[in-house]
């Protein structure tokens, strides 16, 4: 008990020092979490797919980047007839890459479906095409993307006024990744989430009993592909810019990295680990040079050897309720 205890309270912790973030450092400072929360949020998504049902995504940047491009083309006001406010971005940023990830779910679980090597290998081969066709699309900028894209802002009488301060943006970003923290918890706590552990750790099983396995797993994709095209566009509005890197190969390693040192079974923890992560990354280029990456790559493999829960995974592991303590998976 009292480790459950220890959990929660850790986790109010976090989200208090978060929120207290704008009183312990310098604009430049908040500025930069601004940006990197976009991340955060993006690694959240994949620790609900990964970590609750199993499915080891290595093409999930395809959701991050469909979102960002479709933030970008409508906030520059290149789709005629939709408008370029930030909120209407946004919902087309997430439907769209719930659309793509639905369509995807599709085709990959009908039936038996692909899980473990095989879902991996195809996702993998999905983000090198997606990449290539991003870098040869003129009308997202083919190789330079979309740059000059406008940041966050709203409607203010006849005229839009962009929101540029560091704290007030801040908090939005961090508002941002508490709903969807708190969306993806409540789906953990519910029977559905229940029921997506027990594909995880027994598929078999749990279509023996008559759940149907692959519209949990579509139900899955699809929720954490909207996630990560949601943290998509709120990341172009701080950056700037969308390129096909944003898409491809790289980031889709870059976030696994991140999920998996933080603790993939853990939000929060997954979180965090994109946090700490992208916030030392300048600090370990600085101090290694070009072996940074080696050392981030050593270290990726150790705590999956070390600590396959994740660095941050048992301390911020949430207890479940009691109605639900016991059914990770369908009875023997």
């Amino acid at each position: 008990m009292s480790t459950q205890r220890a959990g929660i309270a850790l986790t109010l912790a976090v989200w208090l020092l978060l929120g207290a973030c704008p009183l312990l450092v310098g604009e430049w400072r908040l500025s930069q979490l601004a940006q990197i929360t976009s991340y955060g949020i993006f690694a959240m998504s994949l620790a609900f797919l990964w970590g609750q049902t199993g499915l080891l995504c290595f093409g999930h940047a395809i959701f991050f980047g469909t979102g960002a491009y479709m933030m970008g083309l409508i906030t520059k006001g290149m789709l005629p007839g939709v408008g370029d406010a930030t909120v209407t971005g946004l919902l087309a940023a997430t439907l769209l890459s719930a659309l793509v990830a639905l369509i995807a779910g599709m085709l990959v679980f009908r039936g038996r479906g692909l899980s473990g090597a095989y879902f991996a290998i195809v996702t993998l081969a999905a983000a090198v095409i997606a990449e290539r066709a991003a870098s040869h699309s003129r009308l997202i900028g083919g190789f330079n993307g979309l740059l000059d894209v406008p940041p966050l802002r709203y409607v203010g009488g006849p005229s839009r006024v962009e929101l540029l301060a560091p704290v007030p943006v801040y908090y939005v970003m961090l508002g941002a990744a508490g709903l969807a923290y708190g969306l993806l918890l409540w789906l953990e706590r519910s029977p559905v989430g229940t029921a997506l552990r027990a594909v995880r750790d027994n598929e078999q099983r749990t279509a023996y009993f008559g759940f149907d396995v692959s519209v949990y797993k579509t139900f899955t994709f699809t929720l954490s592909g909207a996630v990560a095209g949601f943290a998509g566009g709120l990341f172009v509005t701080q950056f700037g810019f969308v390129s096909p890197a944003l898409i491809g190969v790289p980031l889709s390693t870059e976030v696994l990295i991140w999920t998996a040192l933080g603790g993939r079974e853990v939000l929060l923890a997954a979180f965090l680990g994109a946090l700490v992560v992208r916030s030392v990354e300048s600090v370990l280029s600085e101090a290694l040079g070009y072996y940074w990456l080696l050392a981030l790559g050593v270290l990726f493999v150790a705590s999956v050897v070390i600590f396959p829960r994740g660095l941050l995974g048992r301390l911020l592991a949430l207890p479940l309720p009691r109605r639900m303590a016991g059914r990770a998976e369908p009875p023997r």
